[in-house]
């Protein structure tokens, strides 16, 4: 994959974004709910699978070097918190949301949408399985998979539908935008 300036510069504003979206939150117990998710499939929508996918790459890689853009901070010792798994559930997620519209014939705001939810099932699907293996298995509490998806997915799916159909409307606006 070439990346021209442009991309480069693409790629690193998705990168910025989520982490921004990260600092917008709503705490709740375990998860808190963040705009997060937000940006990334917008990411997969506005770059195309590789590149969103790249731009969460590089958010998840910046936050595990130490650079505290993540919800609770940074550095390697992240990949021990139970909500570590949505961050790599970011990179999957970009990528099929961008590859389902990329297949897409006409854009529509509804097809958009339709389109991010398979995204938002891989990012919630990883997410609560590692929520539930770090519980379980390194923090050493008796969480179970009910538990996982009652604080892991119930609260958040959904803000999370709204915020990607908000997403769908605002991509209509921006796909003409930036192929230019």
């Amino acid at each position: 994959m070439k990346l021209t300036v442009r991309d480069l510069t693409k790629i690193a504003l998705f990168t910025a974004l989520t982490a921004v979206g990260a600092f917008i939150k709503i705490p709740l117990p375990y998860v808190p709910f963040t705009l997060q998710v937000f940006f990334v499939t917008l990411s997969g929508v506005l770059l195309g699978p590789k590149k969103g996918a790249l731009s969460q790459l590089l958010y998840v890689l910046i936050g595990l070097l130490g650079v505290p853009i993540f919800t609770q901070g940074g550095g390697l010792s992240y990949i021990f918190k139970p909500t570590f798994g949505y961050l790599i559930a970011f990179i999957p997620g970009a990528y099929i949301t961008g590859l389902i519209v990329e297949k897409l014939q006409a854009k529509s705001v509804w097809k958009i949408f339709a389109a991010m939810i398979p995204g938002l099932f891989v990012i919630y699907l990883i997410g609560v399985t590692y929520l539930y293996i770090i519980n379980n298995f390194y923090v050493g509490k008796d969480f179970s998979l009910w538990l996982s998806i009652y604080y892991g997915f119930i609260p958040f799916i959904g803000g999370d539908l709204l915020s990607s159909f908000l997403g769908a409307i605002l991509s209509t606006k921006l796909m003409p935008i930036l192929k230019n």
